[in-house]
């Protein structure tokens, strides 16, 4: 049996010939930035792709997210969760925010909606869930506690492109859903960020704040960064388009192998979708139980001294980080659920590259541990 190694993912690459078109037209058009026609005709694309109105690009998803908050104005205390990547919970800090962090659903392990009207306060001016895994928030349940209480909602939606509910897109939610094109997740321009907005007015603010706060060539209104998106990034978008049935049908045949040969295993819980309509499959999270012969760690360790990288997301919870320990620029509210989940949690190997063999040799490692 092979013993090359096998990593938690793996960017998706079209074949590199086809690549070169998209170059030579750049090359063509001499615009490598500032809303060239790569990345006008991205935009379209993707409006088409995910079904919705306004989409701004960004040069990564971080930056979309500070800019997101910049955009709607926010202050005071923004309710989000503990178990996430830390730049959810960044994107707060750095606009001089308070994350309030609140317990996540034990199932779902999204923001609980239970838990967060308890932590309002008057400084509270918005909510910040995350899509965890691609799985949707309960996204009912809080817009009705952000209408009660006449707050804003962003969704961190890094996981989440492509996701839908019965209604159609999950990032027609909140005011504004981010999604990040990093090189590991389902659609990539090798690095890379975009705001969902659901109004022209919006998207032109946005345009603005990720362009220094330009207004025109003399005016400038506000402090804006710069988080435009490059024409060779928005070039490889549009390919990688092209290529996203064929690379969701490869996830889906991982995440049907995994479901199949693993959820017969004692002490190993797959963690289930939240009921959309269509999923992208952009991760398989397992948690590991009591009633598994190893801990979680121990696990992780058999499988990297196998020569399988598999990553324990989320872990530490961002709470736990010596940053926030150290300092006042967060509350944390009971998070018990998260911490309990984050030293159990696992996730496999999920690309569409993974063949039978490769599968074999991760699941064949768990059911001989067990």
């Amino acid at each position: 049996m092979s013993n090359k190694p096998i990593f938690v993912t793996r960017p998706n690459l079209p074949p590199l010939a086809e690549f070169i078109p998209y170059l030579e037209e750049i090359w063509e058009n001499k615009q490598l930035t500032n809303n060239g026609p790569m990345h006008q005709q991205l935009e379209k694309a993707l409006c088409k792709y995910l079904g919705v109105r306004y989409i701004c690009l960004f040069n990564n998803g971080t930056i979309a997210l500070q800019t997101a908050v910049q955009a709607l104005e926010l202050s005071g205390e923004v309710i989000t969760t503990p178990y996430s990547f830390v730049a959810t919970s960044h994107s707060l800090v750095l606009n001089g925010l308070k994350p309030v962090f609140v317990d996540i659903d034990p199932i779902t392990l999204n923001l609980d909606p239970s838990k967060i009207e308890a932590a309002i306060t008057p400084e509270t001016t918005a909510i910040m869930p995350v899509h965890c895994y691609g799985n949707p928030c309960d996204v009912n349940a809080i817009e009705a506690i952000a209408k009660k209480h006449n707050l804003k909602v962003i969704y961190d939606a890094a996981h989440a492109f492509g996701v839908e509910d019965d209604q159609g897109s999950v990032l027609r939610h909140g005011d504004l859903s981010v999604l990040s094109f990093h090189a590991t997740k389902v659609f990539n321009t090798f690095e890379g960020g975009a705001i969902i907005c659901s109004s022209k007015e919006m998207k032109e603010r946005i345009e603005r704040l990720k362009n220094f706060g330009y207004e025109n060539e003399l005016t400038i209104n506000t402090i804006g960064s710069n988080g435009k998106m490059s024409e060779v990034n928005a070039a490889f978008g549009l390919l990688q388009l092209n290529y996203m049935e064929k690379f969701l049908s490869g996830r889906s045949r991982v995440n049907s192998y995994y479901h199949k040969n693993l959820s017969s295993i004692d002490g190993i819980t797959i963690v289930p979708s939240a009921g959309q309509k269509t999923s992208n499959y952009s991760y398989f999270p397992i948690l590991i139980e009591d009633a598994y012969p190893l801990s979680r760690d121990e696990l992780d360790e058999l499988l990297k001294a196998n020569n399988i990288i598999a990553r324990r997301y989320f872990y530490p919870i961002i709470s736990e980080f010596n940053v926030y320990k150290k300092n006042t620029f967060f509350v944390n509210h009971d998070t018990a659920v998260a911490l309990n989940i984050s030293h159990k949690v696992l996730c496999l190997p999920m690309y569409p590259e993974l063949d039978e063999s490769d599968l074999e040799r991760i699941v064949g490692l768990i059911r001989s541990a067990a």
